[in-house]
């Protein structure tokens, strides 16, 4: 294995920063997961990070406030919570399509605001594969926010416009499921 020298905060602080767009998507675990990492690193390095959830509400009736909101207040950073819940499970699609673009509208801002080093808009793909939004307008608001910001998209089939715009993307594939082979549900601490 190739070892690298170690690089000092001081060298690291002096690199330039590219903005990245990156998308984690795939049917398997770990797209959140993967972005809420990312989150926690930068905050280590001085960063202000914001995550915007598209299908999560601010606290679940099964599982009560979910455990990434929990550990980013603890680590002194916001996730906004804009969902009305999973919606697989909705009576109202009308609903949810006026509450995926009000979120919109809330992402639109963070944004556009020069407060932020990373946005993470979690789940978003939701919004696509739904058509609550369009490909262009996320596009678009990426392409005009401030210079410095990298943007985390999250969700189940990226659409092939996210993915093609994307500096970097990674498909989470599952390999197998404890739910499939054991009926084993969402836990306290691993999914939620």
């Amino acid at each position: 294995m190739e070892s690298h020298p170690p690089v000092s905060e001081a060298r690291a602080a002096k690199r330039k920063r590219v903005p990245l767009v990156i998308v984690n998507t795939g049917h398997g675990k770990g797209k959140t997961t993967a972005a809420l990492g990312t989150l926690m690193r930068a905050v280590a390095h001085g960063f202000k990070v914001i995550m915007l959830q598209f299908i999560k509400t601010t606290e679940d009736p099964r599982f009560g406030v979910y455990g990434e909101i929990r550990s980013a207040q603890k680590l002194g950073f916001e996730i906004l919570s804009l969902g009305d819940g999973f919606t697989w499970d909705t009576k109202n699609p009308e609903q949810d399509r006026q509450t995926a673009r009000r979120a919109w509208e809330v992402c639109l801002t963070k944004l556009q605001s020069p407060e932020y080093d990373i946005v993470a808009l979690d789940e978003i793909t939701y919004a696509f594969n739904f058509g609550w939004l369009t490909t262009a307008e996320v596009i678009a608001a990426i392409k005009n926010r401030p210079a410095r910001m990298h943007v985390i998209l999250t969700g189940r089939d990226a659409p092939p416009e996210i993915i093609e715009f994307a500096d970097l993307v990674t498909e989470m594939r599952e390999v197998k499921h404890p739910f499939k082979t054991r009926r084993i549900v969402a836990q306290v601490g691993i999914e939620f």
